[in-house]
């Protein structure tokens, strides 16, 4: 995993990822191999800002039901990044 757009998948926007912004703290969804270094560096890269602190947590498959038919969600790899006091991200153009 070379390129930091592979490994960066898209930002989570909900409610609790809002509040967590005012601390300085954005939630991105990443490949499920890449490891914490990688995800810190690539979001360095992406975004030009200093990454202070990473967390990470696989969110488990949940069963759906459509009808008959049953299965379950996909597994992905959420990651939430800490920045420097003072660096932020702009998520949406204003």
């Amino acid at each position: 995993m070379s390129d930091a757009r592979q490994i960066v998948i898209r930002p989570i926007i909900t409610e609790h990822s809002y509040d967590m912004m005012e601390k300085n703290t954005y939630t991105f969804e990443v490949a499920r191999n890449a490891n914490k270094i990688q995800i810190a560096k690539a979001i360095e890269e992406i975004f030009s800002v200093k990454v202070v602190k990473v967390n990470t947590l696989t969110v488990k498959p949940k069963k759906k039901r459509v009808r008959i038919q049953q299965g379950y969600t996909r597994t992905w790899k959420k990651a939430m990044v800490t920045l420097k006091d003072g660096d932020t991200i702009e998520l949406f153009a204003s």
